[in-house]
């Protein structure tokens, strides 16, 4: 008989997901004008790692949600990018649900944070930081991936032997 374990979803703020990654938001960060005033450009959000040095590349992709999930949602595995950062800034204004856990070998189920963006927030997963696919809540839902492309397995994946991981409100 698997063990359930509830994960509780909070609030996506830049100094709760900060060991995880970070959060891509005009809020509170530094930002100039550029092109003669025209532009107002909100600078450094987000630390892209694609491991140059390894033969990484960078990746712009759009990805288009197949599905629209719901709550309670049965978290069925996570993953994990050894070789670089992932990012993913949204194009609607649906917020997102985004599951992360430390960095290691594996994972242990207590460790898994949940957290609802606010619709307008991105996030970019530091490199090797275990992670669900985000969680779509509706149908449609569009949004920009930047990562790692290049030699070398850059996904793994845990699974959760045992054990019933369920994200609720």
């Amino acid at each position: 008989m698997a063990t359930t374990v509830n994960v509780k979803i909070e609030p996506l703020t830049r100094e709760a997901y900060a060991p995880y990654g970070d959060v891509i938001d005009m809020q509170d960060v530094d930002h100039f004008s550029i092109n003669e005033g025209a532009i107002e450009r909100f600078h450094d959000l987000a630390k892209v790692d694609i491991g140059a040095d390894e033969g990484g590349r960078t990746l712009i992709s759009i990805a288009l949600c197949n599905r629209a999930d719901s709550l309670p949602y049965t978290l069925p595995h996570v993953e994990r990018h050894p070789l670089g950062s992932q990012a993913f800034l949204p194009l609607d204004d649906t917020p997102v649900i985004v599951v992360v856990a430390p960095h290691g070998e594996s994972v242990d189920p207590a460790d898994i944070k949940a957290f609802i963006s606010n619709g307008k927030q991105g996030i970019n997963y530091h490199r090797a930081v275990w992670h669900m696919p985000l969680i779509a809540l509706q149908k449609g839902q569009q949004m920009i991936i930047v990562d790692r492309g290049g030699p070398g397995n850059n996904c793994e994946e845990f699974y959760f032997p045992g054990h019933q991981i369920v994200l609720d409100d």
